[in-house]
Formats: structure tokens, C-alpha cells, sequence
């Protein structure tokens, strides 16, 4: 029996070394594969869409019938197209539909399987690695990393990996002079030239007849002086010069030239081909049900034979002594794709799930006060510094808002003088749609100040100014016009969480431009894993004050008919519900489960 075709050349591959210090490779899945998978899986997102929107449509929203089931359905669709990729990375291990049908997973660097953290950066991180379109970044990144990464995955520390099982597929003999033959004391061929006589053996088959005679009649051109012990044609000379050659090295005989244990290589492969053979089927196996499905001798039994599937890697691997083998490839995958089964990350619990929201996004967010602080100052700063020049000059707003907010402006005087004094008009069947949809907003930007700190901050830094110099534009004109408590009273409820998230959120941007301009004791690339790491924390933290941002923004900011005590009751109570939560988890010993990676930071559990 042979092992299948080695890769091509051109293939990218990475090497793991497993607990148990065997050493196996994985290849790095190709861009060409990458892209159909997620052609698939946007397939998938787009046919639920499509459905989410017909489902909306039969709703209606006529007499304000069916508005908060249509206020669901667009949170609803914000949350496949942000979390369908984390969702199914996370709980299929590293594999969405699409990556499932191409037979490629996502796994972490150091072999371990991907964690909901390591999903959630390299996936959030698509909005930088999706521009200008199309994935330009990203396949750009891919092509130059030596891994294939792409942003997403370098934040990440994430590999895309091929783990279709290959099969050892028995070798069609010709019958030709083979029995008649005793195998001879010293292989005469080298094993490079085995290899070669090998790999056509393997796959004449395959080949068009013209292809197969001509690569034919250079082999036989090339071993001529090994052919005149056997009988039959040329090519049947060829077929039994193999099988003898086999034969030799079968029992341990070393090819011409070889010397220490690469004589043992092809001894190796025919004790144990069967059993690897077994072990892939059980392997298959494993991988449609998952282990927790196999009964507890199933497991044991899968556990054991994966250990001495590895440690006859280890052993093929000294007995290659460096070469590029056929076997070795096929070993490697299995123990590849069984590592990755066995040391994937246990589910997480509910409870700590809570621990983690409770504790470790709190303490964090304490320990990154200072990226959170810059980001402030720069959003506040912007925004002080423009409300005083358009107060001063009300005409510099035409050239810092856009032409409806000046309407709107316009509109609100007309209202004042009418004695009204509603920022915006919003009937009341429209304020859940309302509230959605500012949530699916406000939510994305945070995502897109988080991604942007892979511009080493630039981008960040771009958000946070034009934010602060619209923000400070609104309320300069609003000012100088003598309506300012028209949008300052709108704003009031849901200020406090709103704009803390932002500056949060930027915080989070500017810890990973930190991984890349200061990563301290750390290399750049373990660097940016670590603060990735941290800077998701921060962006839970984001995303659940968002999400009651949004709901006061939606049901509450709008009205003029509700005591104004109750906005200020909103926004005060805001305050003292951050102020508890950031300090939770103070003295606390651990924030739930330790993540398995190849990166640590021994002061991500630290208390502060």
C-alpha cells in the first residue's frame, strides 16, 4: 500500500507541536477554498434574509400592527450578519456550513481549537479586511502572510486549515516478474528516486494515456540499468521494479545511499498502514458526532489509538530524517485533525458566561482606563472645541453638518416658535423600530472602532474626531439658534451609555494599535493576540450599553408627553448602573475559564 500524492509545493503549511510533543503539520487552506466557503455561507446568510424580509412584510406595520415583532426582526438581521460567522466558528469548532461542506476549520495557532473570543476578533474584525470591497484587504494580507492569514486572523491569532481525511489507497499491481522475484539485500534505487516511481505508480490510473507514456518512458529511460532482472515489457519491467523495491524497503532495507533510521521509514509504513487506516475511519467518525456522543470506551478506545498514531509520527518523522514524505503528510493529518478533536475548548457554562460578564469585561475595562481616556478626550475634545467656533460663527456649521441636519435645525426653530419643543416627531408605533434600529447602529460603529485599531489606531482616531467635531456642530447651531434643550433634553436618557460605549470602544481600537506599536516584552504578532484578546472584553462591555442606549433612545429620548424628571432619572440611573458595574469583580480570584492558546498575559487575571 502506498500513501496518497504529496501536496503541491505551492501548498502552505504550518507546523504544531502537541502536548505530547509530537511534532505534526497542518496545511493552510487556500484562498480560492476560503472564498467558496464563504460564498456558501453567504448564500445562507443572504436566503434568511430574504426570509426575515418576507416575514416582515406579511407583518406590516399599518396602525402600528406588528411594530415591535418587525423591531425584533431587525435586530434580528443585524445579528446574522454580525454573528452567523462567530456563532458557528464557536459552537461547530471552528467551522461555519460553508467551511464544514469544503472540508476547512479555523483553528488557533498553536493547534488549539478556536475559542468564542478568538471568533469574535477575527470576524469583527471583517470590517477593516472587507475593504474598499470585495475582501480587498484581507485576501491582500492572506497572499503576503506566510500562513494565509488575513487581518481578522493575525488579531485573532487564527490559522484556516484543510482537515479532509485522506486515505491510503492500495497501489494496482501488475503481477508482472513480482513473485518470482527474491527482494534483493540492498534496495537499488534511492529513496528519492522511490519516490518518484512511487508517486507515478499511484497515479497512472488518473492520467491521460498520452501523459502516462510519456512520463513512462522517462522513468524507464532513468532506470534502465534496474530493469534487466525482470520480465515483460518496458512497462511491465517498471511496474515489478516497484513492487520489489517496496518489497525491500518494507522489511527494512534502506535505499541506495541511506544511512541511521531512514532505513526504518518504509518498515514503519507497512507495520502500521492498517492501523492508520482504522483510525481515520474512527476518526470520520468522531467528526460527524463530536466525542461527547461516543460512549465512554469509544473514547478511551479513540484517545489510545491517537496516542500511538502520534508516536508513530514522532518516529516517521526521525526516520525521514527531513525529507518530504508521502506518509508522513497522511500521518500528520490524522494526528492533526485528532488533536484538534481532543484538545478543542470545552463548552462554556451559563454560569460562566455570567462570571465572564460580570467580572472579567468590569475588571477590564478598570485596567484599560487609559486607552478609554484617550479616547474620550479626543471625542470631547473635538466636540467642545466645534460647539465654541459654531456658537461663535453659526455659518461654519453649513460646512461640518450635512444639509438635513441643518433642515432639521431650521424645522426646530419653527417648532419653538409654534411652542413646541420635541426634537423629532416619532409616532408611537414607530418608536420600537426606532430603537432597533439605533441599536443595530450605534453597534456597528463600535464594531468598526474596534476593527479600526488595525490601522495602528489612525482610522480610531479618525472616528472619534469626526464624531466629536458632528457632535459638537449639532449642539453649537443648536446653541446659537437658542433651541439647544430641543436636542439636549433628546439626548439627556441615553447620553450617559451612549457615549461612554463609544469611548469604550475606541479604548478597545487603540489597545490593539498598541499590540502593534508598543507590544512591550512580546513580539508584535503575540502582542496583538493579547490585546485582541482584551479589546473583545471591551467590546462586550459595549454592546450591552448599547443596547439599553438604544432601547431609551428609541422609547423614551423622543417624548415631550413624559415628566422631564423621568429623563433625568434615566440618565442619573445610567450613571449609578455603570458605576456598579465597572466596579465589579474588584478582589475577585478568577474570571472564569482560562482560554487555551498559544498566548498568555499573566496580568489578564489580575485584580484591579
Amino acid at each position: 500500500m502506498t500513501a496518497p500524492a504529496r501536496p503541491p509545493s505551492l501548498e502552505q503549511q504550518v507546523d504544531i507541536e502537541t502536548p505530547e510533543q509530537v511534532v505534526f503539520s497542518y496545511t493552510i487552506a487556500g484562498i480560492g477554498t476560503r472564498a467558496t466557503a464563504a460564498i456558501y455561507d453567504y448564500l445562507i446568510i443572504a436566503i434568511a434574509f430574504v426570509f426575515v424580509a418576507i416575514v416582515g412584510a406579511a407583518i406590516g406595520i399599518s396602525d402600528g400592527e406588528g411594530s415591535w415583532a418587525i423591531a425584533l426582526l431587525i435586530l434580528f438581521g443585524f445579528a446574522l450578519n454580525w454573528g452567523y460567522f462567530v456563532f458557528f466558528e464557536a459552537a461547530w469548532d471552528g467551522q461555519t456550513p460553508g467551511k464544514r461542506q469544503l472540508g476547512i476549520r479555523v483553528v488557533q495557532d498553536g493547534g488549539y481549537s478556536v475559542s468564542f473570543g478568538a471568533s469574535a476578533a477575527r470576524n469583527l474584525a471583517r470590517a477593516i479586511d472587507i475593504l474598499p470591497g470585495m475582501y480587498a484587504v484581507g485576501i491582500l494580507a492572506a497572499i503576503l502572510s506566510k500562513t494565509g492569514k488575513r487581518l481578522g486572523d493575525m488579531l485573532a491569532g487564527t490559522i484556516v486549515v484543510q482537515e479532509r481525511i485522506v486515505h491510503i489507497a492500495p497501489v494496482v499491481s501488475t503481477g508482472v516478474g513480482a513473485a518470482a522475484q527474491p527482494a534483493p539485500l540492498t534496495a537499488a534505487l534511492t529513496d528519492r528516486e522511490y519516490d518518484v516511481l512511487e508517486r507515478y505508480i499511484a497515479r497512472r490510473n488518473s492520467l491521460d494515456p498520452d501523459r502516462r507514456r510519456a512520463i513512462a518512458e522517462q522513468l524507464i529511460a532513468q532506470f534502465t540499468p534496474h530493469l534487466g532482472a525482470f520480465e515483460g515489457s518496458p512497462y511491465a519491467r517498471l511496474a515489478a521494479l516497484f513492487e520489489s523495491e517496496r518489497s525491500a524497503r518494507a522489511r527494512g532495507v534502506a535505499g541506495r545511499g541511506a544511512t541511521g533510521a531512514a532505513r526504518e521509514q518504509h518498515s514503519i509504513v507497512a507495520r502500521n498502514a492498517g492501523r492508520w487506516s482504522e483510525f481515520a475511519k474512527r476518526l470520520t467518525n468522531a467528526q460527524k458526532v463530536g466525542l461527547r456522543h461516543l460512549k465512554e470506551q469509544e473514547i478511551t478506545e479513540f484517545v489510545a489509538e491517537y496516542r500511538e498514531v502520534a508516536t508513530d509520527l514522532a518516529r516517521l518523522r526521525t526516520a525521514s530524517a527531513g525529507r518530504d514524505s508521502q506518509a508522513l503528510f497522511y500521518v500528520s493529518r490524522l494526528v492533526g485533525a485528532g488533536h484538534n478533536l481532543i484538545y478543542r475548548q470545552r463548552a462554556v457554562a451559563l454560569r460562566d458566561a455570567a462570571q465572564f460578564v460580570m467580572v472579567a469585561v468590569p475588571r477590564e475595562v478598570r485596567r484599560s482606563w487609559r486607552p478609554i481616556l484617550l479616547a474620550a478626550a479626543l471625542m470631547f475634545g473635538s466636540a467642545a472645541v466645534t460647539a465654541k467656533l459654531v456658537i461663535d460663527d453659526p455659518t461654519l456649521a453649513e460646512s461640518l453638518l450635512p444639509p438635513g441636519m441643518l433642515d432639521r435645525v431650521e424645522e426646530g426653530v419653527a417648532r419653538e416658535r409654534r411652542g413646541e419643543h420635541e426634537y423629532i416627531k416619532v409616532k408611537d408605533f414607530q418608536r420600537p423600530m426606532m430603537a432597533s434600529s439605533i441599536i443595530a447602529n450605534n453597534v456597528q460603529v463600535t464594531f468598526a472602532a474596534f476593527a479600526s485599531g488595525l490601522t495602528a489606531g489612525v482610522l480610531t482616531v479618525i472616528i472619534l474626531v469626526t464624531n466629536g467635531v458632528s457632535m459638537g456642530a449639532a449642539a453649537g447651531l443648536y446653541a446659537a439658534r437658542g433651541i439647544f434643550p430641543q436636542i439636549g433634553l433628546f439626548v439627556l436618557p441615553h447620553s450617559v451609555l451612549e457615549l461612554s460605549a463609544i469611548a469604550i470602544a475606541a479604548g478597545a481600537g487603540f489597545l490593539i494599535a498598541s499590540g502593534i506599536l508598543l507590544p512591550g516584552p512580546f513580539t508584535r504578532r503575540e502582542a496583538l493576540v493579547v490585546q485582541g484578546r482584551r479589546a473583545v472584553r471591551l467590546l462586550t462591555a459595549t454592546t450591552l450599553m448599547l443596547m439599553i442606549a438604544g432601547t431609551l433612545e428609541g422609547l423614551l429620548s423622543p417624548r415631550v408627553d413624559v415628566p422631564l424628571w423621568t429623563k433625568y432619572l434615566a440618565a442619573g440611573g445610567s450613571a449609578v448602573l455603570l458605576l456598579f458595574y465597572f466596579t465589579r469583580g474588584i478582589g475577585a480570584a478568577e474570571a472564569g475559564p482560562r482560554e487555551e492558546n498559544a498566548y498568555s498575559d499573566p496580568r489578564a487575571f489580575s485584580s484591579r
